[in-house]
Parts: C-alpha cells; structure tokens; sequence
C-alpha cells in the first residue's frame, strides 16, 4: 500500500466514535479493517527501528557482559601454570568472591540515580557513556597485581555500568508500546548468552597466549575486550538514535552538551509520522518530577517484581561467576582450557530458550507470569539434578539451569514496562526499571559472595560439594514463583496492570491517572496471529 494511503486515526477518537454510535458492531468492523491496511506499514517501520536499535544494543550488551563476568573465568584460566587469578593476585577464593560481590553493591546503590539521569539528558548519549567508561575500567583490569586492586576496580566497574540493563529497557519505551518491548528485550539480551558462550570458547585461546608480552592469559582476555568495548562505546553516539520528536519539531540542545555528534534520526519521513502516531496511542514525555518519582517508589507492585528478579537474576548471576567452579566440582581433572569448552554450552542452551519463549510471551503477554514460572521450575529441577544426580547428569541439569535461566529476565522486564507505564508514563518505565533491576540485583551479591568458592565449608572437595549453595539457589527460586504468583492475584484484587481494557469499554481514565492505552497489543492478536509470532519485523 502506497504510503499516501495510509491513515491513522487516534484511538482514542476511534474509541469515542464506537461508543456514541448506535451501531457498534458495524463501526468496530470498520475500525478492524482500518487497522488491517495499516498494519503492514505499521510492522515495517517498527522492523526499521529493529535494524537500527538492537544490533548496537547486542554488541553493547555483550561487550559490557564479557568484561564484567569475565572474572568468573579468570580463576580457573592456566591454573596448571598457577597463572589463574588467585595465583596470579596471592588472593584466596573467598577474596575473589569478595570482589565478585563489591561489584553489585555498587550496582544496586546506582541504578536509579542512573536511569532517572538517563531520562532528563539525551539517552543515546548516557549510553555511549556506560559503555566507553566499561572499557576503559575493563582495561584496567588487566593491570591488577593484589587484592585492593580487584576490590577498588570492581567498584568503579559497578558505578559506571550501573543502569545499563535498566537503561536499554527504558530506551526501548521511547521508541515501541509495551506490548513490543518483551520480544525485543529477549533478542539482546541473548547477547548475555552469546557472551558467556563465547568468552568461554575464546578464553580457550587466550590461555594459549600466556606469557606473550609479560602477561598471562586473563590479562589478555580483560585488555583487549576493554580496547574493544571502549571503542564500540564511542560509536555509539553516531550509532543510537535520539529520542524521537513530534513531526516538524525540532531538537532543543542544551548549552553543555552541544559538543556531542548529532545522531542521525531512527526514522525520517512518513515512516517518522507514522511511527510518531502509533507511539503516542501510549507515549506521552512530560518532565517528571519529584511527586512524579514519590507516586513511582511508593506503588507496591515495584515489590513483588525486585522478589521475582532477585532470584533468577542471582542465580543467573551466581552461574555466570561460577560456572567453571561448578563444571570442576563434578570432575576435579579437567584443566582450565576444557573448564572453558564446557561452560559455554549452558549459555547456548539459555539462548535457546529466550529465542523460543519470548516471542510466545509477548504473543500472550497477559500470561508473562505463566512463562516466567515454568522457566523457573525448569531452573529448579536442573538445580536438583546438579545437586543429587550421579556423575556427568549432574552436568546435564547445570544445563537445564541454563535453559531455565534465558527467558525469566527478559520477561520481568517486559512485565515491569507493562504495568509501569500505562499508570506513571516514562518515569514510571525509568525508576520502575531501575529499582527492580537494582534492588533484585541484592540477589547476585548473596550468589556470589556468601555461596560455592565464598562458602568455604560448602567448597569441600568431595561428593557433597556445593550442595548447600545449589540448595540456597533453589530456595530463591521458590521465592521468585511465590512472589509472581503473589502479583498476579494482586492485581486482580487491587488493580489491573494496564489499561487495556479501556479500549473495548471506552471509559475514561480516573483523575490523577495517565491512562495511556496500548493499542498494539490489541492489533497484534487480531491482525498478526500466531503465525508471525517469531518473525524480526
């Protein structure tokens, strides 16, 4: 359909004309197949945003993974040459895991001063500033040489990478309804995946270059993806679009930051226009303000989220650290290189299942709750299986873990947009975001600090090693399913999680509240069906 043709009309007046006609029926027939010529157009354009947005999101996001986790891998990289970090450091594991931990305190204290940054300055430009201050730090760590050294850099590493997985997540609520937003979170966040994966196959190579150049294996693993990551980071102000503007409407730069490159638009055009009007059936930017931030912190369904994240992402988080400690304690002969070959298949496996379960989330995305709990059980019984089975099955429910693992973030997330921004609008999406992936992160400093290499008595070679901590992980677990269910009822109860269901009622939203209205969610069940469920447009 030529894009002269293409029409669009408010939902909101569209609403209000099905309402007042006595003929409803006939006037919703109409409204279906306005929508039904448009929303080719309409996928389109969301598709260009795609090829914009999320390869510069994946390639962020996996560089920012491979520096910060690299750590996990570090201590069991040449350990036969006693060139791993412990050795290498005169540090013992329980420092090591120290260090481990320091990073997400940091983490948690700031992510919402990060993201609320972010929503006042010009995003792109807040992300190019993560991600080239992750290298830099990454760099440094390859000069560490005792344990202060670790302490101080994981530190700093925690402060500037805080509010990136928030960040994206919010950045993609500028540019997409809600109801878009849980598929396209899971195809970058399988960066994570990919980057575990991966660094776990490279390092395989990087302990083949021990003592080239006066330094050992982890040393070059840690410069040359902060060369790297530095680098992708100032690319990102000409790669990442601005927010986007009213058709016509001109960017206001401020005085401080008018030596930044101007990014060239994500849109221009009608394809502008059109993306423009679908977005603002639910996207409406006013400046927040401290009220604004209050009314976010104090709505309790932030809680129930931070417990639902609290334990995949710690468990996440606590596999990711230890996952060569894990694979080492079913058989104490295998060396670094073959710790590193076998860890990489669990994050494929988590991969996997973000590819096959994200998209069927967003499809049915009022049961995100459903999704998110059947990934967890799947944890649970892979938890079991590393903990009481015999021999390598043990190692077959390390990769059920992972399998279990992929869905369950991207799905809180894409939860938490859902229910934040058709009641706060984007400081809802900004603070919300924020504090369940800061607070939830308190998760990941128990699972690295206090379980496996940090529970000495827990690390006791033998048949019961780790028995404990993988029973501390499962205990978490549970408590991510409670508290989802716990929402869910809740919600019933007190208050619905979006606005949908204005649309088909045609009430007006109650005094104080936005009541933004997700009209691509509804478009999406009647005109794409399941049979475009995975596709990339």
């Amino acid at each position: 359909m030529a894009s002269s043709a293409v029409q669009i009309t408010p939902i909101e007046n569209r609403v209000g004309e099905v309402t007042k006609s006595k003929q409803g029926e006939l006037h919703q027939d109409v409204e279906v197949g306005i929508e039904m010529v448009d929303i080719d157009r309409i996928e389109k354009v969301y598709a260009k945003l795609d090829r914009r947005i999320l390869p510069a999101f994946w390639v962020l996001y996996f560089l920012c993974s491979a520096i910060r986790s690299n750590i996990g891998l570090a201590q069991t990289m040449n350990l036969e040459q006693g060139h791993d970090l412990g050795s290498v450091l005169n540090i013992t594991p329980k420092q090591v895991s120290t260090g481990l931990a320091l990073f997400y305190v940091c983490y948690v204290l700031f992510d919402l001063p990060s993201n609320l940054i972010m929503s006042r300055v010009r995003p792109h430009a807040w992300m190019s500033r993560i991600v080239t201050c992750v290298g830099i730090i990454g760099m440094c760590l390859a000069a560490m040489n005792a344990a202060w050294n670790l302490y101080l850099l994981r530190l700093l590493l925690g402060i500037v990478i805080a509010g990136m997985w928030p960040g994206m997540s919010y950045y993609l609520t500028l540019f997409y309804p809600p109801s878009r937003t849980g598929k396209r979170i899971g195809r970058y966040f399988t960066a994570s995946q990919m980057s575990a994966a991966v660094v776990g196959l490279v390092s395989a190579g990087f302990q083949k270059m021990d003592g080239v150049g006066g330094l050992v294996g982890f040393q070059w693993m840690f410069l040359l993806y902060g060369v790297v990551g530095f680098m992708v980071g100032i690319s990102l102000l000409w790669w990442l679009p601005d927010r986007p503007l009213a058709p016509g409407e001109v960017r206001q730069r401020s005085t401080w930051m008018k030596w930044l490159p101007e990014g060239r638009p994500a849109l221009v055009g009608e394809d502008a226009r059109i993306h423009y009007e679908d977005l603002t059936r639910v996207y409406s930017r006013k400046m927040w303000n401290m009220k604004d931030l209050w009314n976010v912190v104090t709505d309790w369904r932030i809680y129930p989220l931070v417990v639902m994240y609290f334990g995949v992402v710690g468990v996440g988080n606590g596999t990711q650290a230890y996952a060569t400690v894990i694979i080492r304690g079913i058989n104490p002969s295998l060396n670094g290189i073959q710790l590193s070959l076998l860890s990489a298949p669990i994050w494929i496996m988590d991969l996997i299942a973000i590819l096959l379960v994200t998209p069927i989330s967003d499809r049915f995305h009022h049961h995100r709750p459903a999704f998110f709990s059947g990934a967890v059980l799947i944890q649970i019984v892979g938890l079991l299986l590393a903990t009481f089975a015999q021999n390598w099955s043990r190692y077959g429910g390390v990769l059920l873990v992972g399998f279990g693992l992929g869905p369950t973030v991207p799905i809180c997330m894409a939860w938490t947009n859902e229910i934040f921004q058709p009641r706060h609008g984007e400081v809802g999406v900004a603070a919300a975001s924020a504090l369940v992936s800061g607070l939830g992160n308190l998760g990941s400093i128990l699972t690295t600090y206090a379980l496996y290499s940090g529970w000495p008595e827990d690390a006791k070679a033998g048949p019961r090693i780790y028995r404990k901590s993988n029973l501390v992980m499962i205990g978490i677990l549970c408590g991510s399913i409670l508290s989802a269910a716990s929402m869910v009822m809740l919600l019933r109860v007190f208050g619905s999680s979006s606005r949908a269901k204005q649309i088909s009622s045609a009430s007006s939203t109650s005094e104080g509240e936005t009541g933004y209205v997700d009209g691509a969610a509804r478009r999406e069940v009647q005109q794409r069906g399941l049979g475009r469920m995975f596709c990339f447009s």
